[in-house]
């Protein structure tokens, strides 16, 4: 898609409404606020609709949540007339549905592309958000909603000459749009979380040979991914409302995982692999939910680690090489748990060595590769799949002040408190989608979105039918819930893993638990019954002041 030209402006351009971002949340939030006649503005820096999709489109990317299940609800006409093709859709295909969803519900004529919001500070005495772009367009707004994803900003990584590297270099998060051609190439792969194990495959099949360098080794069950059923497709738009509403009251928004009620302790050995082996072969990862304990229980998550684990040397042909793969330093499910087609068999390619970096750790990247202490490895091409400044990356990215001039930046120096997520005190009409203390990256993100923006829009529409004009979240009430969140998170084995889920991936970020744990079926509960009551733990004004 061509960019939409933005003609310069000698006064900022108004609207009651400011979504940054445009892909699953901003498409449904234009929806969902137009529709309620308020006049509405979406900015995005990508050059078309997707958001996390539009960006990360390198070889292999594919969603883990089942496409039909990983889709708008809130048209039943849409849910009937989109034909998914595949049960876990490609990149390719999600963004083609989104891209239909805008051309369907006419959203585009609200969205301004190839544009970055840099600033927003809020005008307390005139209570609006005025809002700058690096386009030079200054906005004004009363209330302003982040859309910007939970993985939308990757992460450089920190290795000394990356800057030197004589040949061509990717970022799996900002992948080109034009094809990369692998063929006759040495291609060295730095990562090994959910993105490596879905481009290294792919890779491998074209490059001439694929050097992995693998600093720690994650949990990965097999997808077992494959052409749409049309007879099960069928079946489920028949029963979609059903499915909608099991969504919502499970507690990760996947209807198609039945609530597990037994421990893994409490079932005989032989039972306990048949439940474990029906779970590896349906595919996904749902065999994290086989039973109830396997993140609070230490025992009972390693019969579920030992279990993955003996598959993983089951698969790799090479003792040594599965050995280097299998995950030894932390509990399963408490890290991202990964989903593959084919990741661990593609160790058994003579064209793919895995470098063990725990073994001889990483220097420098030097031009003609990459140097570990032990050796130089030459290679062709490098791509980074070193993940994202996840959960608040996108939204420091811009700089937010509130009406006395203090940074979002600055208040969130030691770890994101938020009120359930969605907003943040002393920042009035400011919202945010799937923000820290929210089910979001521990959940189908499409059903926590669809539940945030609802919310939004319902806040929204309820303060102008009441002639409120002003909301912000309550001190203690954001106290209150954090210190709910981290006694949840608290009572798992979550927050004993080092993972992006608590910042550890990058440098110098503050060390908080990020998504709430609590569930989609429970926070649902809580963010209804705040609204029911008026809208608790939030102060809201007729005007400002």
């Amino acid at each position: 898609m061509s960019a939409q030209p933005v003609p310069p402006l000698t006064a900022p351009s108004t609207v009651d409404a400011l979504v940054v971002g445009a892909g699953f949340a901003g498409l449904y939030l234009v929806h969902r606020l137009r529709g309620q006649g308020l006049k509405v503005r979406a900015i995005e820096a990508g050059s078309d609709v997707g958001g996390t999709w539009y960006w990360n489109r390198y070889p292999g990317a594919r969603c883990d949540v089942e496409s039909m299940e990983y889709s708008y609800s809130f048209s039943p006409e849409l849910e009937q007339e989109w034909q998914w093709t595949e049960r876990y859709a490609a990149q390719p295909e999600i963004q083609r549905y989104l891209r239909h969803v805008s051309e369907r519900f006419d959203l585009r004529r609200e969205i301004t592309f190839d544009t970055k919001v840099t600033q927003a500070i809020y005008d307390a005495g005139a209570n609006r958000w005025r809002v700058q772009t690096d386009r030079g367009e200054q906005i004004e707004a009363t209330w302003l909603v982040m859309a910007t994803g939970c993985l939308s900003v990757p992460k450089l990584p920190e290795i000394e000459g990356c800057e030197r590297f004589a040949g061509a270099s990717y970022h799996s998060g900002h992948w080109p749009h034009e094809p990369v051609d692998f063929s006759g190439k040495t291609v060295g792969v730095i990562g090994t979380g959910s993105t490596s194990i879905q481009l290294i495959p792919k890779v491998a099949e074209q490059a001439a040979r694929v050097l992995v360098f693998q600093r720690t080794p994650n949990f990965s069950l097999p997808s077992r991914n494959a052409p749409m059923d049309p007879q099960e497709q069928q079946r489920i738009k028949q029963n979609y409302r059903e499915m909608r509403t099991q969504q919502r009251r499970s507690p990760t928004g996947v209807s198609s995982y039945p609530i597990p009620t037994r421990s893994a302790l409490e079932v005989s050995p032989e039972e306990r692999e048949q439940m474990l082996e029906a779970g590896w072969a349906r595919g996904g990862t749902g065999l994290g939910r086989t039973f109830n304990d396997v993140v609070r229980d230490p025992a009972a998550n390693e019969v579920v680690a030992d279990f993955v684990r003996r598959k993983i040397h089951a698969k790799v042909t090479n003792p040594e090489v599965a050995e280097a793969l299998t995950p030894r330093d932390h509990y399963i499910a408490t890290k991202r748990i990964c989903v593959d087609t084919d990741y661990y068999e593609t160790y058994n390619r003579p064209n793919v060595t895995l470098v063990d970096l725990r073994r001889d750790p990483l220097v420098s990247i030097e031009p003609q590769g990459v140097r570990t202490r032990d050796q130089l490895h030459p290679v062709d091409v490098l791509v980074y799949a070193t993940g994202f400044d996840a959960m608040t990356g996108a939204m420091l990215a811009v700089d937010i002040r509130n009406g006395a001039g203090r940074s979002l930046r600055d208040t969130w120096a030691d770890g994101p408190k938020t009120y359930l997520g969605l907003a943040v005190a002393g920042f009035p009409n400011l919202f945010m989608v799937t923000g820290p203390g929210s089910p979001s990256v521990l959940s189908n993100m499409v059903v926590s979105i669809e539940q945030h923006v609802d919310w939004i829009s319902d806040c929204i529409g309820w303060m102008r039918t009441h002639g409120k004009q002003r909301i912000e979240a309550r001190t203690d009430a954001q106290e209150h819930w954090v210190t709910h969140v981290n006694e949840v998170a608290d009572a798992t084995l979550f927050a004993k893993a080092n993972s992006w889920y608590t910042g550890a991936n990058v440098p110098g970020k503050p060390r908080v638990f990020m998504p709430y744990l609590g569930g989609v079926a429970a926070y649902g509960e809580k963010c209804a019954a705040v609204a029911q009551g008026g809208y608790t733990g939030f102060v809201l004004d007729a005007a400002a002041g």
